[in-house]
């Protein structure tokens, strides 16, 4: 049954609800109602207000229905999970035609135009908790076996029946540093990691140990192994300690992916002092530097 918990859903109903409306109503004026006001000598003033409203709205609700539901969506990154990549206040474009269009109700997909590719940085439906949406790294493949094991992580690419499989391996990657990231009074260390085509940085966190007990266990599997169901992927945050992903829940669904991140339009900081009159959810800067970066 279909459930209105994700209050994204919610809107793209209501939305669909009130474009399908507003269009129905200004079809039937444009080639039913006009003419029989026409036929009548009845002025074109004389239309019902509800009725002219209807027909002011139905082209600016269609624009904003075709670019919502088939080509961007605006995201908020809302934690730290994604660090150094994308920080809390980042407010990101998401390409929804990238994964295939689906219709903005059921999110049934109508016309393929493409998959995940690993490396990309996903918007998808959280498989636990309906209500939200998480924005994670794909790190594995339908069919992949990925194993995370002292904090590095393998991949075991998948492989057709008759290919020659090939073996697992370390993904490469390489100290930078110490960072202004902390977590619970601990400086962070920055990685650039290279996933595939994608180079990209990530933290982790030199005291906390790996939460092996914590893992998601796949029946058959070792702790810290997974192999990748078909139409699903494996994600994972770039803030590796710090990142609540399919090392700790499983798969994503195919079915469950919204979209993939593009770029940052807007950042904001939100560093107020202690002692600030300002309410948390005020701005305190703005971070242009951010701004058309991913």
């Amino acid at each position: 049954m279909f459930s209105f918990a994700n209050m994204a859903d919610l809107f793209s109903l209501i939305l669909t609800i009130a474009t399908l409306g507003t269009g129905i109503v200004y079809c039937l004026d444009k080639f039913v109602w006009q003419k029989k006001r026409q036929a009548n000598d009845a002025n074109e003033s004389k239309t019902s207000g509800w009725i002219t409203q209807s027909r002011s709205l139905f082209p600016v609700l269609l624009v904003v229905f075709i670019l919502r539901s088939f080509i961007v969506e605006p995201f908020q990154i809302p934690s730290g999970s994604m660090e150094p990549t994308l920080l809390p206040g980042d407010f990101i474009l998401v390409e929804k035609f990238a994964y295939g269009l689906r219709d903005p109700v059921f999110h049934e997909t109508l016309i393929h135009t493409g998959e995940p590719k690993r490396g990309d940085i996903a918007v998808f439906v959280d498989p636990q908790n309906p209500k939200i949406d998480l924005i994670k790294r794909i790190v594995g493949l339908p069919g992949d076996t990925i194993i995370y094991r002292n904090k590095t992580l393998y991949i075991k690419p998948a492989c057709k029946s008759g290919e020659t499989c090939k073996p697992a391996f370390k993904v490469p990657k390489s100290y930078v540093g110490p960072t202004k990231f902390t977590e619970l009074g601990t400086t962070l260390n920055e990685y650039k990691e290279h996933l595939g085509s994608v180079n990209h940085m990530i933290l982790r966190d030199p005291v906390l140990p790996e939460q092996y007990l914590s893992y998601y266990q796949q029946d058959g599997a070792e702790i810290g192994e997974w192999i990748v169901p078909k139409g699903h992927y494996f994600a994972m945050g770039d803030n590796r300690d710090n990142s609540d992903d399919s090392r700790y829940w499983g798969f994503i669904p195919e079915k469950n992916l919204v979209g993939k991140a593009t770029f940052i339009w807007m950042s904001f900081a939100f560093n107020h002092k202690a002692s600030s009159w300002e309410p948390s959810w005020i701005p305190s800067s703005v971070r242009f530097k951010r701004i058309g970066t991913i």
